[in-house]
């Protein structure tokens, strides 16, 4: 047991050093190549603030183990909305101003609907994997399409503001690109012998581990970077990370996991985990699209509606099977 919780608590620190350095190096290199700021900041900084839950739900999926690559993917999506949006609009309240956002809110929604309608038949099919991968690299391009089609949109200028900070020397880039890589893919096997090895010992499903533990740890990078842009006033940029997080979640992540390996899916992740995610997407719909007047926020009354929800669900999967009848006590 405390190898396993050591094996975690280094895995996610790794993972989250790792994952800084990758994320920088990249933005570098391709700013050393010419690539427009808001194109890096959609699609790099995208991909990888997402990285950990990739690689982690990825390599999860290898070893035969779908409930933490699921509850990673789900669960993590949950924490972004609920904990990371939550906390960071209680320290500053954030402003809804980009189209760009505006426009994927109500896909965000219509991707979660289409991946709960996947799991009704109780698997994931690698069928119901490509369709997820195919619709990911269709959004990609398309949002990348649009980005480069309004330069003066407010996401555009904080990313422009932002990526002077990022660049360093190319050679040096190369180096933790390459470094960063690799703890990247170490730290994500360490933590996902830890995980499965913890929820053995606990005598839980490896889904739980996932939804709770892995969950929230490869979720920190949001946090940390939503808290930071919205102390910078950069509100796009902090609503931005969930939503492209999300929708990198949903899609690729699970598309990766169930290309590698098809899964048949928990009852409760459908009755339970699925319904939670899908009433904080609609949740967010309602807030940041805005059926209101006046300008579109997250303010501090819906930030702390946001958090109790996500303290509300993690209590319930604590109580429930961490609880000393479930443990055998």
């Amino acid at each position: 047991m405390i190898p396993a919780l050591l094996a975690v608590l280094a895995g996610l620190v790794l993972l989250l050093w790792s994952a800084d350095k990758f994320v920088d190096s990249a933005a570098s290199v391709a700013t050393h190549y010419g690539m427009p700021p808001l194109l890096i900041g959609m699609v790099i900084l995208g991909f990888g603030t997402s990285a950990p839950e990739m690689l982690v739900s990825a390599i999860a999926a290898v070893q035969g183990n779908p409930g933490l690559a699921l509850g990673n993917a789900y669960g993590s999506n949950i924490t972004n909305i609920a904990l990371v949006l939550g906390l960071t609009a209680l320290i500053s309240p954030i402003a809804v101003q980009s189209n760009i956002l505006r426009k994927e809110l109500p896909l965000l929604t219509a991707i979660t609907a289409l991946a709960i309608l996947q799991l009704l038949d109780g698997q994931l099919s690698r069928m119901d994997a490509v369709l997820l991968l195919a619709v990911f690299v269709i959004l990609m391009s398309w949002t990348i399409r649009q980005g480069m089609r309004e330069p003066a949109d407010t996401l555009g200028k904080e990313l422009e503001l932002e990526m002077p900070d990022r660049v360093m020397p190319l050679r040096r880039a190369w180096f933790w690109l390459s470094l960063g890589l690799l703890v990247l893919i170490a730290s994500s096997r360490l933590l996902v012998w830890g995980a499965i090895d913890m929820a053995q010992s606990f005598g839980v499903s490896d889904l739980i581990i996932g939804l709770t533990v892995v969950a929230v740890g490869t979720s920190l990078p949001e946090l940390v970077s939503s808290i930071m842009a919205a102390r910078k006033g950069e509100h796009d940029m902090a609503l931005g990370n969930v939503i492209g997080s999300n929708l990198f979640n949903t899609l690729a992540v699970v598309g990766i996991a169930g290309s590698i390996q098809p899964f048949a899916v928990e009852s409760s992740i459908l009755t339970r985990d699925a319904m939670v995610m899908a009433g904080l997407t609609v949740s967010l719909f309602v807030i940041g699209f805005a059926f209101r007047r006046g300008p579109r926020r997250i303010n501090r009354i819906e930030g702390a509606a946001l958090l109790a929800c996500f303290c509300s669900y993690s209590a319930y999967l604590i109580h429930t099977y961490l609880t000393p009848a479930n443990l055998g006590g």
